[in-house]
């Protein structure tokens, strides 16, 4: 037995979220935007309302993306995230920061772990790394990503089998500035760089019923430095097209606008010859 068109309409506008949203949008510009034009139609006439109509349209809509544009909201691009950079995104000796071109010069290694990590993080504070204290929030940001790539991407370590010993960062700033509380116009950036150390841990036994061993840093394997740039998205961007879009449609309309009262101005102004 074969549906009936009526209910296999009604069954796609109802399980198909692109169908229902196009037709929200399409009754919303109807019965919002219609029955304004309808409104000031009756008044002013069909091709003038329209102008006014189409003017107030576009000043709106210029006004809420500058809100968007200024806030972060509505309307948003690609968030801002880490991703691996080059030429290597997973170091496996401290080594070799040199060649990833982490560090300007390599830094000595004896074999000993717990003395080349010390002696790759003093090299990396001379270069102007920055190590992040345990209550940054940047610090949380860089160390998730840092696990998308080691787990997912590299598949270098599975979930449990390794710690974040520390975050380093470098870069970022913005310019140009006025002074350091008036940064309003810097919107260009230095390169944003972050280096994530981790250490292998001793695999653990599980036993039922017993929650987890706290891991144990394995000293005998050298540590992972997870090396990422960072991509600042293309959060506002949207809003930003359309606040620039709108303005241009907004002021030519007003333009028009405009010119049809210098019209009107021009003609009621000439004197018209009297009827013989």
């Amino acid at each position: 037995m074969s549906i009936a068109p009526s209910l296999a309409a009604l069954l796609a506008v109802s399980w198909q979220p692109e169908i229902r949203g196009w037709i929200v949008f399409f009754l919303s510009v109807i019965i919002f935007v219609g029955s304004v034009y309808l409104i000031a139609g009756t008044n002013l006439g069909a091709r003038l309302a329209f102008l006014v109509v189409f003017a107030g349209l576009f000043g709106w809509l210029a006004t809420m993306s500058a809100i968007w544009w200024t806030y972060g909201i509505g309307l948003k691009g690609r968030e801002s995230t880490w991703l691996p950079a080059e030429p290597a995104s997973i170091v496996r000796d401290g080594g070799l920061l040199h060649q990833a071109d982490i560090v300007s010069r390599a830094v000595p290694t004896t074999g000993d772990t717990v003395a080349d990590a010390a002696a790759v993080a003093s090299a990396l504070e001379v270069e102007g790394w920055i190590r992040l204290a345990e209550s940054d929030p940047r610090r949380g940001q860089a160390v998730a990503s840092s696990d998308a790539i080691l787990q997912n991407e590299a598949e270098e370590f599975a979930a449990g089998d390794y710690v974040s010993v520390a975050v380093f960062d470098r870069g970022g700033d913005r310019y140009p500035k006025i002074n350091e509380s008036l940064d309003f116009v810097a919107f260009f950036h230095t390169p944003h760089y972050s280096l994530v150390e981790v250490a292998p841990v001793v695999p653990q036994r599980l036993e039922p019923g017993r929650a987890p061993a706290r891991p144990t840093i394995d000293e005998t394997q050298p540590r992972r430095y997870v090396y990422m740039i960072r991509d600042r998205g293309t959060k506002r961007q949207p809003a930003m097209l359309i606040t620039l879009g709108s303005t241009l449609i907004f002021l030519a309309s007003c333009w028009a606008l405009h010119r049809r009262d210098l019209t009107l101005r021009a003609n009621l102004g000439e004197q018209l010859p009297a009827k013989a």
